[in-house]
């Protein structure tokens, strides 16, 4: 049977299977079909629909035409192959990385920036909209001001906050190391929706300094024979390279995540790097011998050289280990902070609370502005390089307690802690309900949600307008210039 052109500019010519005729579905597993793009999910894959049906296809951009492979069919949805694109987006590019196609590291290198920011501020709007059915206005990009917005027009959306280099922007690389099937070490990343690693030598996300360390360590490795972690069999040494690179410093950090306790020839292994990686300040063992996918396991060691390297947000020092969370785009995370420091909106007078503080970035940056900053982080580790750091840069008005940030906050509105802003910076899972409840009970003036999730951010957001607060303003920015993820900003207001 020979099929036409259907609604939304498909044709296809095949006949339907069995199962699909029982399920009614317009496509079959294996057919071709030509499909304009509609828009983009949040991993990056191109939507289109067959009759209303929904179908998933990596690689397709919004605005195109393309012929497709059907792989796989759900009752709601399903998964196509792209197999050539008919009309191409004006927005389409080369993907400048050689291996753009097999890795799985970046989703969008072959969309324009431009379109890139664009969506990544519609991605935020959609999910106010459809997850936290908030109202979202225009942009202030007439010269408005948030400030003199009533309140009728809805949250102002910025436009994203993109860079002017959108490229070697990592300060850390976690690259996975394998064995050739000739022998010998290699490393690189995932393919796509899998373990198998492609090697590499070159990524252009990551700092140009990352990518010749890798490389280096690699060929050390192979040169004193070593054997990479199998993650079927769990034999093997070798799990993964992880270097840290100081923007500002240009300090140097190796560690060798290793699946024992020993390391042979570790002699031969500091005298190489030392040797080859100019202005190593750190070399470091991490033991994980767990059959896991976490990168690092609960012990490291310091093999030569000190424990931490320095690098800077702003004028603020900060003391990095290896286990440590630090952002890993040091320039976008000062425009991140930058704008929660201006949400805040902080005279020198005011008590702030800092919920997920992690080692105390953000702490300190509103600390230099606050009369007092409360931070509160559940990683015992993570507090005692806040205080750390909060000693190095001689800040004395910051102070970090460990625990739930849901049970040590009523502690401290007890203790007659009473604050004025609260800064909460979440997981990708959003705030903890009973932190919401805590943030309602406390009723601080100004709440400054930093969200590396718009999905959870909606959701939350609307918890809190339910709660009497209003969000006033949300300003997206590209942490991560190249892949599906943005960061976001958003000020709320007691009613």
């Amino acid at each position: 049977m020979t099929r036409g052109r259907h609604r939304g500019g498909i044709s296809r010519n095949s006949s339907k299977a069995p199962s699909q005729a029982i399920l009614d579905l317009p496509v079959t597993k294996n057919e071709d079909v030509e499909v304009e793009i509609i828009g983009l999910t949040h991993e990056g894959e191109g939507v289109g629909r067959v009759e209303g049906y929904t179908l998933f296809i990596g690689g397709a951009l919004p605005g195109e035409r393309v012929r497709a492979k059907v792989l796989k069919v759900k009752k709601q949805y399903g998964y196509a192959k792209l197999l050539e694109v008919l009309v191409a987006s004006p927005d389409r590019i080369a993907p400048p990385c050689e291996i753009y196609k097999q890795c799985g590291g970046c989703q969008l290198q072959h969309w324009s920036y431009e379109a890139q920011l664009d969506w990544k501020r519609q991605h935020v709007v959609d999910n106010l909209e459809r997850i936290g059915k908030l109202k979202v206005g225009g942009t202030d990009a007439e010269g408005e001001t948030s400030e003199g917005l009533n309140e009728e027009k809805g949250i102002v959306v910025h436009p994203t906050l993109g860079m002017n280099d959108p490229w070697r922007y990592r300060n850390k690389a976690q690259v996975p190391m394998g064995m050739a099937e000739e022998g010998g070490l290699i490393g690189g990343f995932y393919a796509r929706n899998s373990h198998r690693i492609i090697d590499m030598d070159a990524c252009l996300i990551q700092h140009d300094q990352n990518d010749d360390i890798v490389r280096r360590v690699k060929a050390i490795g192979r040169d004193l024979g070593v054997t990479a972690y199998n993650e079927e069999t769990g034999e093997g040494l070798m799990r993964h390279v992880v270097v840290r690179v100081g923007f500002r410093t240009g300090e140097l950090m190796v560690v060798l995540v290793t699946n024992g306790t020993k390391l042979p020839r570790v002699e031969a292994w500091i005298e190489a790097i030392r040797a080859q990686v100019p202005g190593v300040a750190s070399i470091c063992q991490n033991i994980n011998t767990k059959r896991t996918n976490v990168i690092f396991g609960d012990v490291t060691k310091t093999l030569w050289g000190r424990d931490v390297i320095y690098d800077y947000i702003g004028d603020v020092k900060f003391a990095i280990s290896a286990r440590s969370f630090y952002q890993v785009n040091p320039v976008q995370t000062e425009v991140l902070y930058g704008k929660t420091l201006e949400y805040a909106g902080l005279t020198g007078s005011e008590t702030v609370i800092d919920a997920y503080c992690g080692i105390g970035t953000i702490s300190l940056f509103l600390a230099q502005h606050a009369k007092r900053v409360y931070g509160v982080e559940i990683v015992p580790e993570a507090i005692e390089d806040a205080r750390a750091n909060a000693a190095l840069n001689g800040i004395s008005n910051a102070e970090f307690e460990v625990g739930a940030a849901e049970d040590v906050m009523p502690r401290w509105l007890e203790q007659g802690v009473s604050p004025d802003i609260v800064v909460v910076d979440p997981p990708r899972k959003g705030c903890d309900e009973r932190l919401l409840e805590t943030l309602l009970t406390m009723q601080p003036e100004r709440i400054v949600y930093v969200s590396c999730n718009p999905a959870t951010l909606a959701r939350d957001l609307r918890v809190l307008e339910d709660g009497g607060y209003r969000v006033k303003e949300v300003q997206p920015v590209d942490m991560f210039p190249h892949t599906v993820h943005v960061e976001s900003v958003a000020v709320l207001v007691h009613n």
